[in-house]
């Protein structure tokens, strides 16, 4: 008999066991589905998030401009590197920005801060986080006009309400303090104290007056790439074509935080996988070694007749095969539904997670779904098959070294 025709059958000698043992494996598989998919959706729109807050995934900036910032470190020529940019294959948008600190002070109170000064035909809500969370009035449409946009602690913090003037003030590039008069035209709230109380969107070309910058200079060039998991290589790639005289740096120099947070939570749901995993393989084994030990005595006959102990471990190894295969095609079968509830309808933290709650200064997505790379897949199916077959090999070792005459002894 086929040596595979015979382990399936082997097998389902004891269905209740058989059952039990593929049930194991699809539970690791849900498992690793649920624990990888949140991380691979989670991590994705953090850092598209982050990146939507000014930086992008790849950022054009000034040499040592991310070590020690200052108004007086610029890139020239931003419109003819924008076009360049643009010509490259996963480049989704490329956005100039001037970024800096800056005094803010209405009639009653100043307070420091931090200024992005973009250009509003650029921005829309898919690529600015600011614009997609603004609750009243609207982004300025002029870039020299007088429009400001704040956060909502701020303008708590200093008496604003639509309409009211706010002054801004900062250094130049030859180290005078400037200032400007301008009007509220918004207001945003992320949820995130630090930012919405810190943060203020000003018309560039304005800044670019008062600052003395000429009309094509800004501190950065945002670039915003279809799969933020490519910005290391876009990043190589980008400094190979068009980088002298500048810093092109991925989202994880420019936003250490956030990287620094996504390392931290993978290594721990590493972690927990590998338990995980461990805890499944050796449910596997035990089972797997109980039949090896309940069939001494037929493994005995077996080789007695002619079958060599390699064709033995063979034949146990093929019983590992067809229960992981089993148990992955159950596990698919349970996963599927369940993917695709959490993947559209989403887990809802809303009622447990406080209101602004953020990772790196990121607002947190308080919704959260699931979503799985193609190679996640390979990988999780590859790994659960794979422990699947690793916890056959003991099992199908001891079936090959007994003894056949002692074999036959076991009743």
């Amino acid at each position: 008999m086929n040596l595979w025709k015979m382990a399936w059958r082997n097998i389902w000698r004891r269905k209740r066991r058989t059952f039990i043992t593929c049930f194991s494996v699809s539970f690791g598989l849900l498992y690793a589905v649920l624990s990888t998919g949140f991380g691979d959706w989670g991590y994705t729109k953090l850092v598209d998030d982050s990146a939507s807050m000014g930086y992008g995934h790849v950022t054009f900036e000034p040499i040592d401009y991310n070590i020690s910032p200052s108004l007086d470190k610029r890139i020239s020529g931003t419109k003819e590197l924008k076009d360049r940019i643009r010509s490259v294959d996963g480049v989704a948008k490329v956005i100039d920005r001037i970024m800096g600190q800056a005094m803010f002070a209405s009639a009653s109170k100043s307070v420091g801060g931090m200024f992005f000064a973009v250009d509003p035909a650029q921005e829309s809500k898919q690529y600015n986080l600011f614009l997609k969370k603004m609750v009243e009035g609207e982004l300025f449409s002029t870039t020299d006009g007088k429009g400001v946009v704040v956060g909502t602690k701020l303008a708590e913090k200093l008496g604003l309400r639509m309409g009211k003037k706010l002054i801004y003030t900062f250094t130049d590039v030859n180290g005078e303090i400037v200032s400007e008069i301008a009007r509220v035209s918004g207001m945003f709230k992320t949820g995130v104290d630090e930012v919405d109380g810190a943060m203020v969107l000003l018309p560039i070309d304005r800044v670019r007056n008062i600052l003395g910058y000429r009309p094509d200079e800004a501190t950065l060039v945002a670039v915003i790439i279809d799969d933020q998991r490519r910005a290391g290589d876009m990043a190589a790639k980008l400094d190979s074509l068009f980088g002298d005289g500048m810093d092109v740096l991925p989202f994880t120099e420019t936003q250490k935080d956030v990287t620094s947070m996504i390392f931290m939570d993978k290594s721990m749901n590493y972690l927990f996988q590998i338990f995980l995993g461990l805890l499944v393989s050796a449910g596997i084994l035990n089972t797997i070694l109980m039949a090896v030990l309940e069939r001494t005595r037929e493994f005995g006959i077996m080789m007695a007749i002619g079958m060599s102990p390699k064709k033995l471990f063979q034949l146990v190894l093929a019983e590992s095969f067809w229960i992981g295969l089993v148990g992955l095609v159950m596990g698919i079968v349970i996963s599927s539904p369940i993917y695709y509830y959490f993947s559209t309808t989403g887990l809802d933290l809303t009622g447990s997670v406080p209101d602004g709650y953020s990772a790196g200064n990121v607002p947190f997505e308080l919704v959260m779904k699931i979503k799985l790379f193609p190679e996640s897949v390979v990988v999780i199916l590859g790994t659960v098959f794979l422990l699947t077959l690793l916890a056959g090999l003991y099992p199908a070792y001891k079936a090959g070294k007994v003894p056949p005459v002692e074999s036959l002894r076991v009743i």
